[in-house]
């Protein structure tokens, strides 16, 4: 089956162990792979399809998140049925457990998987203005441009140079970008497809100082047509990230 992933899954090929809620006993699985959108699992039962499934997956013994599942399609193989799971509801603290188990258990799938093969969108040699806000953007509506020269007023944009991956936590969709300039309020990025305004983001920005990304989240607040086939993105983040900010400085070769 082609699931179309931009975000890789990180193969695991182990055993660990699935409890649906309000099930008294724990059900050994192999966990064949696993993304921040989804998993592959093998089970000998049959699990409910159309139904939102409350799980606990224990990964290891000192690693167990919770989360909820839709059976995204499921296969019998010799008697015993693979299924692919969609997580539709899965908490900011259990994707890092799932990001430090890969980490742990499976560094090289990190190694050869997170940036491999990144088309990112094609950007030109001009320099963003610094407060990441085209002067002009028309699909900036004046309470958004407003917010924006108060951040620019606030915390200061810098440029930057680095690989990102987005999810569309409206429709679902994943995809690639460029980051132009950040804050620690914001980001510009440039991105291969038109995001609506108010569109909400979970971003992974790849870090040039370690493989493990700089996650964040916030909201598209303008959106410009940039070259043919790019688009820049303005994107309020959902809180200041001074930390986040250090980061890539104490990494910056831009």
């Amino acid at each position: 089956m082609n699931e179309h992933r931009r975000f890789p899954r990180w193969q695991i090929n182990q055993q660990a162990g699935l409890k649906l809620e309000q099930a008294e006993e724990e059900l050994p699985c192999q966990l064949k792979d696993i993304n921040y959108k989804g998993m592959g699992v093998v089970l000998r039962i049959k699990l409910p399809q159309d139904a939102a499934l409350k799980i606990s997956l224990r990964l290891s013994a000192d690693c167990t998140f919770s989360a909820e599942v839709w059976v995204a399609w499921s296969r019998v193989i010799n008697g015993i049925t693979h299924y692919g799971l969609f997580f539709s509801k899965l908490r900011d603290a259990d994707k890092n457990k799932i990001y430090r188990f890969v980490q742990a258990q499976a560094p090289k799938e990190l190694a050869n998987n997170w940036w491999l093969n990144c088309p990112m969108p094609a950007v030109n040699n001009e320099r963003n203005n610094e407060s990441g806000v085209d002067d002009n953007a028309n699909s900036l509506p004046p309470d958004h441009e407003k917010d924006a020269e108060a951040d620019h007023r606030i915390f200061e944009r810098f440029p930057v140079n680095l690989c990102a991956r987005y999810l569309n936590l409206d429709t679902g969709n994943e995809g690639l970008a460029n980051a132009r300039d950040v804050s620690a309020k914001g980001l510009g990025l440039i991105a291969n497809e038109e995001l609506k305004l108010h569109t909400a983001l979970e971003i992974w920005l790849e870090m040039k100082d370690s493989r493990d990304p700089l996650y964040t989240r916030g909201e598209v607040v303008w959106v410009k047509k940039a070259d043919e086939g790019s688009f820049k993105l303005g994107v309020e983040l959902n809180k200041a990230d001074l930390m986040g900010i250090s980061r890539i400085f104490r990494s910056r070769d831009f």
